[in-house]
């Protein structure tokens, strides 16, 4: 199928309502199994002689068109679809490395992330390290004989900051090192690192993809067919699998994917004028500046910001909140907020949190599509609430 605008992708790439009796909608194929015509077909299903459906855990038709979507929007050749984020990243890491291995990270991951590279170095003694990636110096520097892949989020989650992923694939590349970026912040549309040479991208598809809070979803997108099949018996094998409505659910959501970004962004660079510029507001961070218009089409929907204390302060400030939800997702159509250091990264030791900067006073705050408002309208409200008095706020 011949490949259009991103915006043109996202609604139809791979379907063609023909093949479904004019179906305007994809299909749901809520089944588990498949019958065959007779027993030799089955054979040859199982041989590879033939392509017919065995079993929903090994393929199925609602699944595949939504990875085939999910492929030509990223820039991949194959991706392969999870029952979680978390899925996805574990059976791609399980995939491409082995024990005795060794992985460079981030300075700064989802706190399950996080934890899963522990469970990889105590089961199945494989190391990590992290590093803050602002030169060649620094990565090189974490380069062992053992290393096999660069592993990123960006933005890094909850802070923010950006990685140069040009410098880390040149890195990469010239010490034969895979590169897998966590993408979820971004969503295809602001962001494609497979398109800028990155070997693997992960989403946890339940946020902007699915983007209204009712599916839990993951999808690793490979630059190759090669990767994807190392990964491919991981996920058949450990089951990690996304379930045939899940998948039709964020189909649905791909539709309306790039005007929810849109708008998620837009109400984002509202919320940070306002928050810069509100006294009870310590620092503020968000994608801005050459590396963000480098890598990125716009900056997202997801601000943190420090507010003037420590955790009582933060914790008092959301309680404060109403219109905005106490909550650990993002990329829904509400806006939510939650603290990072007690909720999402609460399993990073507390010294290892401070080496992130994932500090007690930080907030995370992921911008729905309400009006941009009333959101500032709830924000001011609940700062206000507080001791330190607050000046006159004024934003465009």
């Amino acid at each position: 199928m011949k490949k259009s605008n991103m915006e043109t992708d996202f609604i139809h790439y791979g379907y063609e309502p023909g093949v479904h009796k004019g179906s305007l909608t994809p299909p749901l194929f809520q089944t588990s199994t498949y019958t065959f015509e007779t027993a030799k077909q089955g054979e040859d299903s199982f041989t590879g002689q033939d392509s017919s459906y065995i079993y929903s855990r090994l393929g199925n038709p609602t699944v595949e068109l939504f990875e085939e979507r999910m492929a030509a929007l990223e820039g991949g050749e194959v991706a392969l679809a999870f029952g979680s984020g978390m899925a996805s990243i574990s059976a791609t890491l399980l995939a491409c490395l082995r024990a005795g291995d060794h992985m460079i990270c981030s300075n700064g991951l989802y706190g399950c992330t996080y934890g899963f590279l522990e469970v990889l170095e105590e089961k199945f003694m494989i190391s990590h390290s992290f590093c803050d990636m602002e030169t060649d110096e620094q990565i090189e520097k974490e380069i062992l004989p053992n290393t096999k892949l660069i592993f990123v989020e960006t933005p890094i989650n909850p802070t923010m900051k950006l990685i140069d992923l040009e410098k880390v694939i040149k890195v990469a590349k010239k010490n034969h090192l895979l590169v897998i970026v966590d993408n979820t912040f971004c969503s295809p549309y602001l962001q494609n690192p497979l398109v800028l040479g990155c070997d693997a991208v992960l989403h946890s598809a339940t946020k902007y993809i699915g983007g209204h809070g009712d599916v839990v979803a993951g999808v690793t997108v490979c630059k190759t067919r090669e990767l994807a099949e190392k990964i491919r018996p991981i996920r058949k094998d450990i089951g990690g699998i996304m379930a045939p409505f899940d998948a039709w659910l964020l189909l649905r959501g791909l539709k309306t994917l790039a005007v929810r970004m849109d708008r998620h962004c837009d109400n984002a660079e509202k919320v940070v004028a306002f928050l810069k510029n509100h006294e009870k507001v310590e620092k503020v961070w968000y994608p801005e500046g050459e590396r963000a218009s480098r890598q990125m089409k716009r900056g997202g929907g997801v601000i943190s910001f420090s507010i003037k204390g420590g955790k009582e302060e933060a914790q008092a400030f959301m309680d404060k909140l109403n219109l905005i939800a106490i909550a650990v997702s993002l990329g829904d159509t509400e806006t939510l907020v939650q603290h990072p250091a007690t909720m999402t990264h609460a399993v990073i030791p507390a010294e290892v949190r401070q080496k992130m900067e994932i500090f007690d006073n930080l907030i995370r705050l992921s911008v729905g599509l309400e009006s941009w408002e009333d959101i500032i309208s709830d924000l001011q409200q609940a700062l206000n609430s507080s001791n330190v008095i607050s000046s006159s706020i004024h934003y465009k």
